[in-house]
């Protein structure tokens, strides 16, 4: 394969066969329950970077997510903790860890956006009267969240506000010889968002150490509320608003 070729055909890995289609990313159906906790503040400022800010009422946010039918990335789910902050007086959410049961998003998230995602296995389901969320990573669970089904309506304009507002990122890339190549944040936005049903309930959440998943490292003090989304949506791609790399010197190799 000549070089022009290499140029020409070059998107994502393998070179012959992407792991990953060219986005946008449809979402269909997708599912989520989101249960807002407070947790430690000082615990809460060692993990959110610069110049990022978390926002006051030190409270955190644990995701679990159904995507039955996303473009190019198939059917899978995903779980994980997100932090309200502010960037530069504005609000809006930072992903800390994330989880999920597929190989093309996993790869797709980290390398275009700088998603933090881990293989493991979250699960969204309705048993009974209630919606529940799981997280095991391999055989051992870390994670179980519960709520109500459908209890209460909620605020369909209050649901297109969470789903649609800004999402800020680490994206990091290491060099051949670990040093790093990139480290940006980035922000990206949902797009061409539909409400499809919104709701809130009692909720109750529980959070399990782990070496490997460290969601219990932001201990659960108060469950503040919980959310059921379902909606329709278009991952839109991202935006560098700070280089963590720029101005720093290159080194010199012998």
């Amino acid at each position: 394969m000549k070089i022009s070729e290499i140029n020409a055909r070059a998107w994502a890995m393998p070179l012959t066969s992407p792991i990953y289609p060219r986005g946008p990313y449809r979402f269909v159906n997708r599912e989520f329950l989101v249960i807002s906790y407070r947790t430690d503040p000082a615990l809460l400022e060692a993990v959110v970077p610069e110049p990022l800010r978390a926002a006051p009422g030190a409270i955190v946010k644990m995701e679990f997510i159904r995507m039955p039918d996303s473009t190019g990335f198939g059917d899978y789910t995903e779980s994980g903790q997100v932090i309200p902050v502010t960037f530069e007086g504005k609000p809006g959410s930072y992903a800390h860890n994330m989880f999920l049961n597929d190989d093309a998003p996993i790869a797709g998230g980290r390398e275009i956006w700088g998603f933090p995602k881990k293989l493991a296995n979250p699960s969204l389901a309705v048993d009974k009267d209630v919606l529940v969320g799981t997280l095991d990573y391999g055989e051992v669970r870390v994670a179980i969240g519960t709520m109500g089904y459908k209890h209460r309506a909620f605020d369909e304009t209050k649901a297109l506000a969470a789903v649609s507002g800004a999402n800020y990122l680490i994206k990091i890339i290491p060099h051949v010889d670990c040093t790093p190549r990139v480290c940006e944040l980035v922000r990206y936005h949902c797009k061409d968002v539909t409400i499809k049903g919104a709701w809130e309930g009692p909720a109750a959440l529980q959070l399990f150490e782990h070496a490997l998943a460290p969601v219990a490292r932001l201990p659960v003090l108060e469950v503040v509320g919980a959310v059921h989304i379902l909606t329709d949506l278009t991952l839109g791609l991202g935006e560098v608003v700070h280089d963590y790399l720029a101005g720093r010197a290159t080194p010199t190799r012998g």
